[in-house]
């Protein structure tokens, strides 16, 4: 985590200090590299044998927040990583640097997340301000051979992520008659997938 913090503080300086741009050549890759190495330790320290036997699993957790009635909350992420982590999943949660401003009013780190969630330090994110979330977890879910539970489509990174396209890898989910429903089953044939009860 402090690889990360320290390479993305540098990166940060050299994209806007003119003097410095020659130390993005270091600090992207060191980014990247600690990046990895953070995401792909997640649910290592929970459970001793790494992921859950169905494996790791990443929550779009700016997107799942809405899924309830579209009000912004908390409940329907804390509902799909206990779900998951009932299936056998190892979910890690990557958040958008407003969650905490529409969910509170005001700005929450990873720490705060992870206490709301029950979960380690290691497996929640909040991604930098400015900062996009979608490529951060595509990369994570494409790093750890992992699917992404999303409704958002992540058209516009579908040339970088083209996983995106493969049935199964988007999980998608929400709320029926009060019940959360995931589309954890890939679809046959690659037909589109109808709602498969949690």
């Amino acid at each position: 985590m402090f690889l990360l913090v320290l390479s993305l503080a540098g990166l940060a300086a050299a994209l806007v200090l003119p003097g410095l741009s020659d130390l993005v050549l270091i600090t992207g890759p060191s980014a990247l590299a600690s990046l990895f190495l953070l995401l792909r330790g997640w649910g290592v320290r929970r459970r001793p044998g790494g992921a859950g036997k169905a494996g790791y699993i990443v929550i779009d957790g700016s997107n799942v927040m809405h899924w309830a009635d579209g009000t912004p909350r908390l409940d329907p992420v804390q509902e799909v990583v206990r779900h998951l982590e009932r299936r056998g999943f190892t979910p890690g949660v990557v958040f958008d640097a407003n969650a905490g401003y529409l969910l509170s009013g005001r700005y929450q780190h990873d720490h705060a997340f992870e206490k709301l969630l029950g979960l380690p330090r290691d497996r929640v994110m909040v991604v930098d301000k400015g900062t996009p979330a979608d490529p951060t977890i595509l990369r994570a879910a494409s790093d750890m051979t992992a699917r992404v539970v999303s409704n958002d489509r992540y058209r516009d990174w579908a040339a970088e992520f083209p996983q995106i396209r493969q049935p199964g890898f988007l999980v998608r989910g929400g709320y029926s008659g009060g019940q959360l429903w995931l589309d954890l089953d890939p679809p046959d044939g690659g037909a589109s997938g109808g709602k498969r009860r949690a």
